[in-house]
């Protein structure tokens, strides 16, 4: 069965492992029945980039002296320096750094998931249709990654070689516990990407959405909506209670949504719609 959906899976912050997202593969593949074989998915593990920086770091500075709480320590760099790290510094676009080779990273595995699709499918198809899932961190990565490709500037890179690397085709977004807000304060003009992309057929754009799940427990996380009049026009908001009782109520929720029913069910319908939609 030819693939007809590429879904690319990008995790956020902490610490990671390579096979972060297959228990929402799974559980969304489940659900999806005999269509889950015109799915073709690619994760992107970026925590490796900088786990030995951080995990070294840590070890420096606990050198230095008696620090308590190590647990929470560990927290906190494994989790907060990630998007510190990510952040843009001066000079990058001379002698690149982690933004660059997130992104880099990005658009190869973009690469490899077209590859994987066209490779049985006919050579006059057209681009497949784009799905992103981001978690976290990974929703603010991926806007930054798709806005270079709309607005360039010097710190995108190379150009990419095929408009689904570009995310040209991109026809839906689901991102939970999204902290895309956090770094808006940093903005004189908030505005989305464009949304959904515009060399879409017809159906696919008439099926396109941008879903944006968020526990209100999660401190993480947070609407879209309220961020501006353009963001307002883009994204739905809504609002899910993911984890277990020992989760579900507190701030631990933000780790709880990758097999959550409130996150599993929302994205197989999508990928559903997206499919009817697909010439």
């Amino acid at each position: 069965m030819p693939y007809r959906l590429g879904v690319l899976v990008i995790h956020g912050i902490g610490e990671q492992t390579e096979d972060f997202a297959a228990g929402l593969v799974d559980e969304v593949s489940d659900r999806l029945g005999s269509r889950a074989g015109e799915v073709c998915w690619m994760p992107v593990h970026w925590a490796p980039l900088l786990e030995a920086s951080e995990t070294a770091l840590l070890t420096r500075l606990s050198g230095g002296g008696d620090l308590d709480w190590g647990w929470l320590r560990r927290f906190v760099v494994h989790f907060l320096a990630d998007a510190v790290a990510y952040q843009r510094v001066p000079g990058e676009s001379a002698r690149p750094g982690v933004y660059v080779a997130i992104h880099s990273l990005i658009a190869r595995k973009l690469n490899e998931l077209r590859e994987r699709i066209r490779a049985n499918a006919p050579a006059e198809a057209l681009e497949p249709p784009l799905l992103v899932i981001a978690h976290s961190l990974g929703g603010h990565m991926m806007s930054n990654y798709i806005w270079d490709q709309q607005y360039p500037h010097e710190l995108r890179g190379q150009a990419l070689a095929t408009p689904f690397e570009r995310a040209e085709s991109l026809a839906g977004m689901v991102t939970f516990g999204c902290n895309i807000p956090l770094f808006a304060l940093a903005l004189p003009d908030i505005r989305p990407i464009a949304f959904p992309a515009a060399g879409l057929s017809a159906p696919l754009k008439a099926a396109a959405k941008w879903l944006n799940l968020y526990d209100p427990d999660d401190v993480l996380g947070y609407p879209l909506r309220p961020l501006s009049n353009a963001y307002a026009e883009t994204v739905e908001d809504v609002i899910v209670n993911v984890g277990n009782p020992l989760t579900s109520w507190n701030p631990a929720s933000h780790n709880a949504y990758w097999t959550d029913d409130d996150v599993t069910k929302p994205v197989a319908r999508l990928i559903d719609t997206l499919l009817t939609a697909t010439p």
